[in-house]
């Protein structure tokens, strides 16, 4: 394929700083309601489910998913409604508690730091920040167009009372500000009952198996062609998905499709990944530490990453990832589609590695390369 040239404006463009999130309080038909009226939603990369004509959006691009997030202090709380498409919580910063189910009381679980929970569509889901008031979550949504959210029959009847309404088109009118229900508008009913009894059932422990703790990660040492080549060495987690690993023994910790995978990757000073590229879209979210990363094979171009600042890498662009920090540190690695990401290296990268003793082998995983058929032997 040919060559994807990234220019600096593009680069630029596709860098969404922690101080370029811009923050909607009036995102949702719950926002006047006590206990969950100091909300700030965020959207990222494409509009999530938000239902605010004026949300802010920093990259509309399609990317098979979308990326934001949500902020509130503590004690307040999101309230009750369902996805139709991947809700997953990837908790950076505090604690919160997620409860689900029509009444809010099949279950909860609490969810801290480096913590990453994949709710299940097609059911009843709020949370609460019950850490410190600057706690964060980043949420990835699946597909570009979400198809909204159905909010709990409560909330919808209490935003009434508050001057809210919702339409079917999954617009948010406010009467308290002015706006005017339209001619004909058909408005969002609470959802009755014999929907509600047909919906899905998760116990603690079925959810507790759509959590991959910060404490029970399980790493690869050794997940990509040049894990021993130097400026390589990253380790990564599959949280979602196969993802990108080139570990054959590598498996990820939830199974079924979002749209998008993800995994954490995380390495030391210096090390990193080298130079690659892929068909699939790409976002980087950094956990902590400092990131370089650059692109283009010729002319190339860099951005170094901070906590909570994202990249968007173009398709087919190619990237190099490096911890420029003095200590060890991880970035959340977001791909789109459910199949699992086939790396193409670069020669000189592949030549190492060959040298080294590993190639490719014809279902994409890291094998030993004189082991290889000699069609898969360049070198």
């Amino acid at each position: 394929m040919p060559d994807v040239v990234v220019s600096a404006a593009e680069l630029d463009r596709r860098t969404v700083r922690r101080s370029d999130f811009v923050s909607c309080d009036q995102a949702f038909i719950d926002c006047r309601t006590p206990g969950s009226d100091r909300k700030e939603n965020y959207a990222m990369i494409g509009p999530g489910v938000s239902q605010a004509a004026g949300q802010h959006v920093n990259l509309r691009l399609p990317h098979g998913y979308n990326i934001g997030a949500a902020a509130m202090p503590h004690g307040i709380t999101n309230n009750l409604h369902l996805h139709y498409t991947a809700e997953v919580f990837v908790c950076t910063r505090g604690e919160y508690l997620l409860r689900w189910g029509a009444d809010g009381s099949e279950g909860e679980l609490p969810i801290r730091a480096g913590d990453i929970v994949s709710v299940p569509t097609w059911i009843f889901r709020g949370f609460t920040n019950t850490g410190p008031d600057d706690g964060w979550l980043f949420t990835v949504l699946g597909m570009d167009d979400t198809g909204g959210i159905i909010w709990g029959p409560s909330v919808l009847r209490e935003a009434e009372g508050h001057g809210l309404y919702l339409t079917s088109d999954n617009e948010l009118i406010d009467t308290v500000a002015g706006d005017e229900i339209p001619d004909g508008a058909e408005l969002t009913e609470p959802m009755d009952q014999a929907h509600i009894d047909r919906l899905r059932h998760y116990t603690t422990e079925q959810m507790k198996r759509r959590v991959a703790a910060a404490d029970e990660l399980v790493w690869s040492e050794r997940p990509f062609l040049d894990s021993t080549l130097p400026g390589g060495g990253a380790r990564l987690s599959c949280v979602i998905g196969y993802g990108m690993t080139e570990d054959p023994h590598q498996e990820p910790r939830i199974f079924n499709p979002h749209g998008h995978n993800a995994a954490w990757l995380r390495a030391e000073p210096g090390r990193g990944v080298s130079l690659h590229r892929q068909r699939e879209t790409q976002t980087l979210i950094v956990k902590d530490g400092l990131w370089d990363v650059t692109l283009n094979r010729t002319d190339p171009v860099s951005v170094r990453l901070g906590p909570r600042d994202l990249l968007s890498v173009p398709q087919d662009a190619w990237r190099t990832l490096r911890n420029a920090g003095d200590t060890e540190g991880d970035l959340l690695v977001v791909n789109s589609g459910d199949g699992r990401v086939r790396l193409e290296w670069d020669e000189e990268v592949a030549k190492s590695a060959a040298d080294a003793g590993l190639g490719i082998d014809h279902n994409g995983y890291a094998a030993p390369y004189a082991l290889l058929p000699r069609s898969a032997r360049r070198w």
